[in-house]
């Protein structure tokens, strides 16, 4: 585990955010600039029936795959998370109709990379609204090893096996909304 459970509530309490005693969702991007790699992680902090802090972390990714970049379906270039803390901003759907995930039903807040390269460019104007920035798998029965046209901005797990277990206690957890925060690894 690259992070524990008291650094990352550190690193919440520093930045003003919440820390939920349910469940909380934290991903945690990676330094590298450089697209189409699994390179981040997210967190899944929960307690169980018997009130015990139980921590997960899981290999994903926070950034556009290369095909994205270098094709952008937005005019003004392919969405990249702004960090931060976004209170509600998920439910229990379907990531493009076809199997349960996180869908994004609040307002998120990007950047829009339009360099067609693959250097992440995260900077310059942000934009807010409900863009489609799901928390979802890639391949359905094994693994990914890079992005590709797995994500357009969403957040990515790479091992099916991971978002099974992942999405199976969002479930168990009944509720209704979740919160997804974002942090860099500058953070800690």
């Amino acid at each position: 585990m690259k992070y524990t459970l008291e650094e990352i509530k550190q690193v919440l309490k520093g930045k003003n955010y919440i820390f939920f005693e349910t469940i909380n969702i934290i991903g945690i991007r990676s330094n590298q600039i450089v697209a189409n790699s699994f390179d981040d992680w997210l967190y899944l902090i929960f307690k169980d029936e018997n009130d015990e802090h139980h921590i997960y972390e899981f290999q994903i990714t926070t950034d556009p795959g290369a095909y994205w970049l270098k094709n952008p379906s937005n005019v003004n270039g392919t969405a990249i998370l702004v960090p931060g803390q976004y209170i509600n901003s998920h439910v229990l759907g379907y990531h493009q109709g076809r199997y349960e995930a996180l869908k994004q039903q609040g307002p998120l807040k990007v950047w829009r990379d339009n360099s067609q390269d693959l250097t992440l460019d995260k900077s310059g104007e942000i934009y807010e609204g409900v863009f489609g920035i799901n928390i979802h798998r890639s391949n359905a029965t094994s693994e990914s090893s890079i992005v590709e046209k797995w994500s357009a901005g969403t957040q990515v797990f790479k091992k099916a096996a991971d978002f099974d277990f992942f999405m199976n206690i969002c479930k168990k957890s009944n509720q209704e909304t979740f919160t997804y925060t974002l942090l860099e690894e500058t953070d800690f």
